[in-house]
């Protein structure tokens, strides 16, 4: 998968409603998809079923964990033997999860790597978003949508005024083109 491909993997994770782990059966449609197992003419296809099996094989061994393990867990909570394992898997996740923001952070700032520019209007809108979650204590649905507003507000600007700066922009610089338009 490529970096973007990834970055929106998680956009879809976090903006779809259920759990993160919705971004497996994503990586495994892309894959499918690229791999097109079912003829280069049905990657839809290949795509849906390599789709259905990663979910299909993310979600069981959950379930019969859950289903087969439930009891013996409660009768072992207050044995340190069994909770303190816990306390370092615990910290693998947020190691995992420090790990993914830091690969996601680098890929969104200098989108054509370190070599590239810095992506100064991303930083800046993380840092926003950063100071709105954290110092004013917003949630992140209202954050988004604050944002989705803004961004759309920009887009219809520019919708209607890009029409009137391109007709100036090709009457000032291409004078066959201004011929053209005039017939």
């Amino acid at each position: 998968m490529t970096p973007q491909q990834m970055i929106d993997s998680l956009a879809l994770g976090e903006t779809t409603p259920g759990p993160l782990i919705m971004v497996n059966t994503f990586v495994g449609f892309v894959a499918g998809w690229d791999q097109a197992w079912f003829g280069a003419d049905s990657p839809f296809l290949a795509g849906s079923v390599a789709a259905a099996v990663v979910s299909y094989f993310t979600y069981l061994p959950s379930f019969l964990f859950i289903l087969a393990g439930g009891p013996l867990v409660e009768t072992t909570h207050g044995n340190l033997k069994f909770t303190a394992p816990l306390t370092g898997v615990t910290a693998a996740v947020v190691g995992v999860i420090v790990n993914l923001a830091v690969f996601f952070a680098y890929h969104v700032f200098w989108p054509q790597s370190l070599a590239g520019r810095f992506d100064l209007f991303s930083a800046l809108l993380s840092l926003a978003a950063l100071l709105a979650l954290f110092r004013y204590k917003l949630g992140v649905i209202p954050v988004i949508c604050r944002r989705r507003v803004r961004r759309l507000a920009v887009a219809v600007v520019g919708v209607l005024i890009c029409p009137f700066l391109m007709v100036g922009i090709i009457n000032l610089s291409c004078p066959k083109i201004r011929q053209e338009l005039r017939r």
